[in-house]
């Protein structure tokens, strides 16, 4: 554990405002920002930004209520933060790789003292605090190097691999080094109390979160094999009562991934399915049982949200009246508010947004011609290595199926036509193939409330929204889930229409 003297409360700030003054060297951009995310609720962030001089300087001050994660963007390029109200830091780095040269000094400390904090007796409480802050964001730039862009220490892409045994065993070696990296910095440096919680947390919580999930992502992942059983033991872990109540790590973003995994999974022992339609309503009962305070409340907002996002709405008006009411200070009910209406239209047994588009070869195409069979929508680009990499699994999916009263109707977003109409023709891409001109500014991104792709949706043969989350085209779980759809438009309405409270 960390000792008084390395993790500290902090002085009290003057004012909300954390300020970074620094050089880019070799610049390749005149511009740095800083971006915050504001609402675990809202994918919006809020950015900073500042103009680089002929010399390749810059000053940022950023409003800050508290101690937040931030991330250091220049370019293409990002480096993690932590900043809170008294951050006043030097940052100097290459342009061609931030992450691997950026360096972090405290503003108006004297040298000397800087490496002698045990000793720094002459301080004031404003100078200790911006050497905490550079001690820690230089921590955070030394764990990336060591362990977050290191392959070898990741789940993805080689440990996903392995066994329960050897997994286990991997993710055991990882958070020894790591909360040894940490106590190691925490001994010969000063942290804050807050940098230090959210620190161990993230380490705790990385872990947890991936042997949480590690059955669910092997599936998907290693299409060669089924999934695998994991052993009675493997779950006692989350046994440890401690996991469930860090209020140190109420703040933290693995925390709270956790505890939606943590609800999910024991949704999943109890027998309730993502598919099946009291699947949400049970997670929010369940988490609202197990869960207090404002643990309690992110928790029940992440279960809303995955329920407009996967389509379950109709479900959703219930759920969030209650949350309104829980939400006593009004902090998180608008953002979700918005949220709710935003994918209403795309909720399953809604009609899917028709559209007419040109296909490579030519022709005018109309989405709604193809009802009385599933459709399998896939959204794409030519330039996206996530949707290059599906293309061999879309082309397998589309002979396995063949014949089938199924059609797989591909949409790019390729702003350039030509490319897109060569690697079709030329590949012999099977399928229906047709293009929306503008990508995701196109009208057909918009009724589909596209942010990215690939984005997949799966139609039944009433030219319903089936699914709008379906399994990827990578994941061996595909073939089984669009097997068990034919036929079942029509049958999650009628489900849904015989929960309890469902309307009349």
């Amino acid at each position: 554990m960390v000792s008084a003297a390395s993790a500290q409360a902090p002085a009290s700030p003057v004012a909300n405002i954390a300020v970074l003054t620094g050089r880019v060297t070799s610049p390749t951009s005149d511009t740095v920002a800083v971006s915050i995310h504001d609402s675990p609720f809202d994918s919006k962030e809020r950015i900073s930004y500042a103009r680089l001089n002929e010399k390749g300087e810059f000053r940022l001050s950023i409003p800050v209520s508290g101690s937040t994660k931030a991330d250091l963007v220049y370019g293409d390029a990002v480096a993690d933060l932590f900043l809170d109200p008294g951050t006043d830091m030097d940052v100097r780095f290459k342009a061609d790789d931030l992450p691997g040269t950026v360096k972090f000094r405290a503003n108006d400390v004297p040298t000397g003292f800087a490496t002698k904090l045990r000793n720094s007796a002459n301080l004031t409480d404003a100078q200790r605090h911006r050497q905490q802050m550079a001690n820690a964001n230089s921590y955070l730039a030394e764990f990336d190097e060591q362990f977050v862009s290191n392959d070898g220490f990741q789940v993805l892409p080689d440990n996903i691999q392995l066994y329960e045994a050897p997994f286990v065993s991997f993710l055991d070696y990882r958070i020894k080094h790591e909360r040894n990296f940490l106590e190691d910095r925490a001994a010969r440096q000063s942290f804050t109390i807050d940098f230090y919680n959210y620190a161990k947390a993230e380490i705790t919580y990385s872990n947890a979160n991936d042997r949480l999930t590690f059955p669910d992502l092997r599936e998907q992942v290693v299409s060669t094999e089924g999934r695998m059983t994991m052993t009675p033991g493997y779950f006692d872990y989350l046994r440890d009562p401690n996991l469930l109540n860090d209020q140190t790590a109420i703040g933290n973003e693995q925390f709270q991934e956790f505890l939606l995994n943590y609800v999910h999974y024991m949704a999943a022992q109890q027998k309730h399915q993502r598919t099946d339609p009291d699947f949400y309503p049970f997670c929010y009962a369940l988490a609202s049982k197990r869960l207090n305070g404002q643990m309690k409340l992110l928790t029940l907002g992440r279960i809303l949200q995955e329920s407009f996002r996967f389509g379950h709405v109709r479900q959703s008006a219930a759920m969030l009246a209650d949350f309104r009411a829980l939400d006593t200070k009004k902090r998180y009910i608008a953002t979700l508010d918005n949220d709710f209406t935003k994918h209403k239209a795309l909720a399953i047994g809604s009609q899917a947004p028709d559209f007419r588009l040109l296909s490579a070869a030519g022709d005018s195409v109309r989405l709604s011609s193809f009802q009385g069979k599933l459709v399998y929508l896939n959204f794409w680009k030519t330039t996206n290595g996530l949707c290059l990499r599906d293309l061999a699994y879309a082309q397998d999916l589309a002979k396995r199926f063949e014949g089938k009263n199924i059609v797989f109707v591909n949409v790019a977003l390729d702003e350039l036509e030509l490319p897109w109409k060569q690697l079709v023709t030329i590949k012999k891409l099977p399928g229906v193939h047709v293009r929306a001109t503008g990508g995701l500014r196109s009208e057909v991104a918009k009724a589909y409330n596209l942010q990215e792709v690939p984005t997949y949706i799966l139609l039944g043969e009433d030219g319903t929204i089936l699914n709008p989350k379906p399994k990827r085209l990578s994941s061996r779980a595909a073939v089984d889930e669009i097997n068990q759809s034919f036929g079942r438009a029509g049958v999650y309405s009628a489900a849904v229409a015989q929960l309890p409270g469902a309307p009349k």
